[in-house]
């Protein structure tokens, strides 16, 4: 049987422990005792870890032998932020398929009630990540930023491969522009920009010019920014793994 897996809260380089809201339902929910066996991530690597002891408040572990494990798609997402609910099951989704890191974009078309509220909601972001992240057995976390206009999302940008879905380019496809970058540079760190509803305004479109971004197109269907963003990143995973 797969074991269960648990992502630390706090490590040393012999001991791991759950604390808070994990600690918690091992305790409470699970019963968990002393001896029992976990795979537990600490400080980025999967080990075998065995139950040292068990409170409401911490489940301490020794960690055993460090175990094979998957790396994250080097993909950064830049993800202007639209309706909270959609966004949430996009990050828990992204999170699933690997990806590596993603920043919520303030964008001129993001609702304005919105962007007000979007500092508020990514501590609830990243505990979504979190629990994405254990449900579909990575051994990290994504890093989810804080969010940021474009024009310094866009500045901050060390990507070598710049990646912005756009809805009024009709040839190059992303599939295209992926073989392409990858068959000519070694690094294969990618960013990929998803608009808002409504898309990016031609003063944003400039600045994504600027910057040096490749515009691209899924195919002719308009998509939702959510179904966008996972289709995206299906089919980066199959050009940067």
């Amino acid at each position: 049987m797969t074991r269960r897996r648990w992502i630390a809260d706090r490590w040393t380089a012999t001991t791991a422990s759950l604390t808070g809201d994990q600690a918690a339902h091992l305790a409470r929910v699970l019963r968990a005792e002393p001896g029992q066996i976990y795979d537990v991530v600490s400080n980025g690597f999967l080990h075998r870890a065995e139950i040292l002891s068990v409170s409401d408040a911490e489940v301490l572990f020794t960690l055993h032998e460090e175990l094979e494990s998957d790396a994250a798609l080097p993909l950064h997402l830049l993800l202007a932020v639209f309706k909270f609910d959609h966004m949430e099951w996009a990050i828990e989704k992204a999170t699933e398929l690997g990806i590596a890191r993603i920043t919520p974009i303030l964008a001129r078309r993001t609702e304005k009630h919105l962007a007000q509220s979007a500092l508020k909601r990514t501590e609830r972001w990243r505990r979504i990540a979190l629990e994405a992240s254990k449900q579909s057995r990575r051994t990290d976390i994504p890093h989810i930023a804080d969010p940021i206009p474009l024009k310094q999302a866009l500045a901050e940008e060390t990507s070598p491969t710049r990646i912005l879905l756009s809805e009024t380019e009709q040839t190059l496809t992303l599939t295209a522009a992926l073989k392409a970058a990858t068959s000519s540079q070694q690094e294969t760190d990618t960013a990929l920009a998803i608009g808002p509803e409504g898309g990016w305004t031609p003063e944003e479109m400039s600045l994504f010019t600027q910057h040096q971004w490749q515009p691209v197109t899924l195919g002719p269907r308009i998509l939702r920014a959510e179904t966008a963003a996972i289709a995206a990143i299906a089919i980066a995973s199959t050009h940067l793994l």
